[in-house]
């Protein structure tokens, strides 16, 4: 079923957190900001709207780099409810994909909790100073092919952020998969 995520809670700061990643280390989420900003994004690999906006994310991202603004992205999913979702799966997707950034496993789903991660893709954007900024879509063509001159809401607002330190009033917000949540025991 698909899900939104809510509106913008501007200026809300997220903790930190120490997560594995597909390369075999542990990287600090908040680690990952560039002088600019961060954007932090909910993933996973199975998801058909993830699927569809993967290689435009890690295009987005790369711009963004040369903006000095990181980029991670973090599966939180039940893996074992969702195999594909797995961590050696994460590994292989991520490779497919050429993912230019870090990708992170939050096996018990602490993170995703803590931060009300909603569906996949969910995207945050950080100011500088680690404020939130941008809880909306990747661009306008969803999980469509993208189209010549297409609104790129990401990219866009965190230009706008790196520039003002505020994101936009009037974000569209993501679509995708509910995250995939553990069965209470």
């Amino acid at each position: 079923m698909a899900a939104s995520t809510p509106i913008c809670d501007f200026g809300w700061k997220p903790d930190d957190a120490i997560l594995p990643g597909v390369d075999g280390k542990t990287h600090s989420i908040l680690g990952q900001a560039g002088e600019n900003g961060l954007v932090v994004a909910f993933i996973c690999n199975h998801c058909p709207y993830v699927k569809a906006v993967i290689d435009r994310m890690a295009d987005d991202a790369r711009t963004l780099a040369s903006h000095g603004m990181g980029f991670v992205a973090i599966c939180s999913n039940d893996a074992q409810a969702y195999p594909a979702d797995s961590f050696d799966r994460m590994r292989e997707f991520a490779a497919a994909h050429a993912l230019p950034f870090h990708y992170l496993h939050d096996a018990d789903q602490t993170v995703a909790r803590a931060w009300d991660a909603v569906c996949t893709p969910d995207f945050f954007g950080f100011n500088r100073a680690m404020e939130l900024q941008y809880r909306g879509r990747l661009d306008a063509a969803r999980n469509q092919p993208a189209t010549l001159g297409m609104r790129r809401d990401l990219v866009d607002a965190m230009l706008q952020v790196k520039e003002t330190g505020h994101g936009p009033r009037e974000q569209v917000p993501s679509i995708g998969c509910s995250i995939k949540w553990r069965q209470a025991a």
